[in-house]
């Protein structure tokens, strides 16, 4: 009876660790559509007549990038360690992952001042629908980073109640998979808006 009982626990958190996991995956792909319709809305207006075409992205945008491209590996690797039960490991890992965030928020903020200091502005009389473009879509993007930010200051916090261990890692690796899906959405972003 007791193993009958024990099997149905583990089965019903089975049960609920997919479901978490199929509705974060719902909240992603729905956060890329925003994104595809973004996009697509940058490519149609870039016949316009008054589309910039000299226009380049500042090197604050490729520094952030790789920024928070090495985030996600030490997201990935605090995962790991917490799956290995090396504690102290995971939780400096995911102190760095927290700062790489914070340093991807900064070099964004520096990418919009290069932007101003060319002489391009966001909003006004002297702004273009380019420079419009790219800022709507990296300040969405810092909106879902912020989130995303909070969700990893949520996981630090857990993970330092010693609430993840080899056989509990649910919420650092829902954790972990918005912040990869935060970090591909970026990449797939800087790339768009680096080559188009």
């Amino acid at each position: 009876m007791i193993m009958v009982e024990k099997m149905s626990l583990q089965e019903h958190e089975l049960r609920n660790a997919r479901s978490k996991k199929m509705l974060l995956w719902f909240a992603m792909i729905s956060m890329f559509m925003t994104f595809a319709g973004l996009t697509s809305a940058y490519v149609v207006s870039a016949s316009r007549p008054d589309w910039l075409n000299t226009f380049k992205l500042p090197n604050a945008f490729i520094i952030s990038t790789v920024v928070i491209v090495i985030s996600s590996f030490t997201f990935h690797f605090a995962k790991t360690f917490v799956k290995k039960g090396d504690n102290k490991t995971a939780g400096i890992l995911l102190l760095a992952t927290l700062a790489l965030g914070i340093a991807f928020v900064f070099c964004q903020f520096n990418g919009f001042q290069e932007i101003i200091e060319s002489g391009y502005f966001f909003t006004g009389s002297e702004s273009t629908v380019t420079t419009s473009f790219v800022y709507i879509v990296t300040v969405v993007h810092l909106v879902h980073l912020f989130a995303g930010l909070i969700v990893l200051l949520v996981v630090i916090y857990n993970h330092f109640k010693q609430k993840y261990n080899p056989s509990q890692t649910l919420g650092i690796e829902l954790g972990a998979m918005f912040w990869h899906f935060l970090d591909i959405l970026w990449v797939y972003l800087f790339l768009f808006l680096y080559f188009y």
